[in-house]
């Protein structure tokens, strides 16, 4: 399938060599809003196209798929742009800046039956079905609480201080400690709760989140952290009576381990991989060979539960956005 990149930093660089080393996968098309960086980024990754433009791309009839890699201001915006040219999306995480405009990119891609998916790409991580295999076992008897976070120094990544840009430690990490907990405890959420630390511009540099759980009984709890100024373990614990698990590594899962309190300790090893992308990638071509317009590892509920949550946390915490008049 031929696939055309929106943007050309590290992200799309990232997913740039993955696809070259796909074998169902062919990088075709590169497209910035600067020439010079079009033509540089086609040359090192050896894409047949660049654009100096993203209405140029959309418009080429050769490319089948687009990978948005753009700034979360901009996806709504280049959502749209790539939909209303006929070409099927998988779109940077966050979906979008807010809730509401990512019902109306969502919308739009039903109404013209084209397919579109968030690059959540945890949610297709094979180690993410082997955390589904352990929780259902039950070996670590009745679960309780877990904890999750994701923290880097980034304070000299200048998009991320611009609330313009939709900037802020939320957008950019939080949503994986959000999405690792729906993908851990599921979706009966009856409360979240939030607080954050703002910087200078305004923007969240930290955020301290809870969700509450109802299982009927018994009420699990979800602690999830995020920090954009300092690095943090970046791991995950869920607790149960008989034990723990660590997910290490929320981001790209470097192992998981069963820690049972009776001392054993049961290993599970990542698979080899390109760079994780793949994964995506695959099931993005897979769901398009099958006329979905939509992945089953990333339903487009899922993608609007996340922004609604989102939201409501940027409620909590008074951080708002250009954005949200959407």
């Amino acid at each position: 399938m031929n696939i055309g990149i929106l943007g050309t930093g590290s992200i799309a660089r990232t997913m740039a060599y993955t696809i070259n080393n796909m074998q169902e996968a062919t990088l075709y098309a590169v497209a910035s809003r600067t020439p010079d960086k079009a033509e540089s980024f086609a040359e090192e990754f050896s894409a047949a196209k660049a654009y100096g433009s993203y209405e140029e791309l959309v418009k080429d009839d050769n490319v089948e798929l687009v990978y948005i890699a753009t700034p979360h201001s901009r996806h709504y915006e280049d959502c749209l742009l790539c939909l209303e040219n006929g070409k099927n999306v998988i779109c940077e995480k966050a979906f979008t800046a807010t809730l509401d405009q990512a019902g109306i990119v969502l919308s739009l891609a039903e109404e013209k039956e084209l397919f579109i998916t968030e690059a959540m790409w945890t949610r297709f991580l094979p180690m993410r079905y082997t955390l589904d295999e352990i929780i259902k076992s039950r070996i670590i008897g009745r679960i309780t609480w877990l904890e999750a976070e994701l923290g880097y120094d980034l304070h000299d990544v200048e998009r991320l201080q611009n609330p313009e840009l939709a900037g802020g430690a939320l957008l950019d990490l939080g949503v994986y400690p959000i999405n690792f907990a729906l993908m851990a405890f599921g979706t009966d959420i009856l409360k979240v709760e939030a607080e954050c630390e703002k910087n200078e511009y305004g923007v969240d540099s930290s955020d301290i989140i809870t969700l509450s759980y109802d299982i009927t009984a018994n009420c699990k709890l979800a602690f999830l952290k995020c920090n954009m100024n300092k690095n943090l373990e970046n791991n995950a614990v869920i607790n149960g009576t008989k034990g723990q698990i660590i997910f290490k590594n929320i981001n790209n899962c470097e192992g998981i381990e069963v820690r049972l309190n009776s001392g054993e300790v049961i290993k599970y090893e990542t698979p080899e991989q390109i760079t994780g992308y793949e994964y995506e990638i695959r099931a993005a071509i897979k769901a398009i060979s099958e006329g979905k317009i939509e992945c089953d590892e990333m339903p487009h509920s899922e993608t609007i539960r996340v922004m609604n949550i989102l939201d409501e946390i940027r409620e909590k915490c008074d951080s708002e956005l250009p954005f949200d008049e959407y």
